[in-house]
């Protein structure tokens, strides 16, 4: 076990580890505090070394990390890389490539849907791996040895379950269909925090065009002052206390006061006022440019056609093992049953010849869905060819 603290030692052992073919990352953070994850501990293991790196070392230098993250003759394996790609984003400016995350690989194998790094490990190594340091507060110092110990856990083992998943994926000749979920993770879109999109993970908890409006601009507000303040968002407002008044819309400080969740006393701070100017701006803007709410996009939605959907997507990826998850969303389902030409993964690529087809003949009535041995099938309906002129 090898912690590292110096730059020297970390430009040492990025130079040999960029020597292999592929590399195994994972990171220990905090966010419980602030806004932006802070970085305290990186692991990093090839098939000769394994290391951690503490992070939060005076004078260290990541750069060799960055570079070695952004060798692109090197594959890094991470697993659930999301939060660890973004914070190599946030703190570099790159993301990881070729990427491979072992989560989205073992949805591909049939593991089922975010099947866990420890359920993994267990039926590729058959080890069970010590959970004693799993709520570590990572951003003590000194890291007692036990603790680097069990960071460096999470990529010794990633190694043989990248091996196991690589194998598999090129036996079934599926290594291709983790290109468009490699794509997604490796763009810089998903990771960069616009405060103007803010409101869309709330847009189901509004019904009205005005609430919307008034709901952008709110959210907007409380991500800004986050991201400026280096708090979490519930530092600013909490969510339930942010739909509240985004469905009040109050227009005076008094009335904000009012209002029975919010923070007694905020309405006369200067966040109060700039609620307030928040609010005036979401009446204020044009209903006709919003962007339409999800409940007004899918009222064309027949719900029997969905809820077939959603029985054949589970026959189908039964009968292929691969996760439901991995090959439509719930999302993909209703879009379908509303159009055809849905803009959806689930109608693209190996999606679309192991499901979306299946789908669409199924909305047609071209598919019908009977049950044999206690299992769902699909039966494709044939009709017979009209009879010859005279024919009886």
């Amino acid at each position: 076990m090898t912690l590292i603290s110096t730059t020297n030692e970390l430009t040492a052992v990025c130079s040999r580890l960029a020597t292999h073919t592929f590399v195994t990352v994972d990171t220990e953070f905090l966010r419980e505090t602030t806004f932006w994850p802070r970085l305290c501990v990186v692991q990093i293991a090839s098939d000769e070394e394994a290391v951690a790196i503490d992070a939060m070392a005076e004078g260290l230098d990541l750069t060799p990390f960055f570079e070695l993250m952004a060798d692109t003759g090197l594959t890094k394996v991470f697993h659930a890389a999301r939060q660890d790609l973004e914070i190599i984003w946030n703190l570099a400016k790159l993301i990881p490539a070729p990427l491979f995350d072992t989560q989205v690989a073992a949805m591909v194998c049939g593991f089922g849907d975010q099947v866990s790094y420890g359920d993994l490990v267990k039926t590729v190594t058959k080890v069970t791996l010590d959970k004693s340091s799993r709520f570590t507060d990572w951003s003590r110092r000194p890291l007692l040895p036990s603790q680097a110990e069990y960071a460096i856990a999470d990529v010794t083992y990633l190694r043989d379950i990248y091996r196991f998943l690589r194998t598999k994926l090129d036996e079934t000749g599926r290594l291709g269909w983790l290109d468009d979920e490699m794509a997604i993770l490796t763009s810089p879109s998903i990771y960069e925090q616009h405060p103007e999109n803010a409101w869309e993970r709330f847009r189901n908890r509004v019904r009205k065009p005005r609430d919307l409006a008034v709901l952008m601009e709110v959210a907007a507000w409380r991500e800004s002052e986050a991201q400026a303040r280096d708090v979490p968002r519930s530092r600013i407002l909490k969510d339930d206390i942010m739909i509240e008044l985004v469905l009040a819309a109050p227009k005076t400080l008094e009335a904000l006061g009012n209002l029975r969740a919010f923070p007694r006393g905020m309405e006369r701070s200067r966040a109060g006022a700039d609620i307030v100017a928040a609010i005036e701006r979401g009446l204020a803007r044009d209903p006709k440019t919003l962007p339409k709410l999800d409940r007004e996009r899918r009222n064309g939605c027949n719900g029997a056609t969905v809820e077939l959907l959603r029985v054949l997507l589970r026959h189908v990826s039964e009968s292929h093992g691969v996760a439901a998850k991995m090959i439509a969303s719930v999302e993909d389902l209703e879009a379908i049953a509303a159009d055809d030409h849905a803009k959806v993964a689930a109608l693209t690529g190996w999606r679309r010849e192991l499901f979306g087809a299946q789908a669409l003949e199924l909305k047609h009535g071209r598919l019908a869905l009977t049950v044999e041995g206690g299992k769902v099938m699909p039966l494709e309906w044939r009709d017979e060819a009209p009879p010859e002129n005279g024919a009886s």
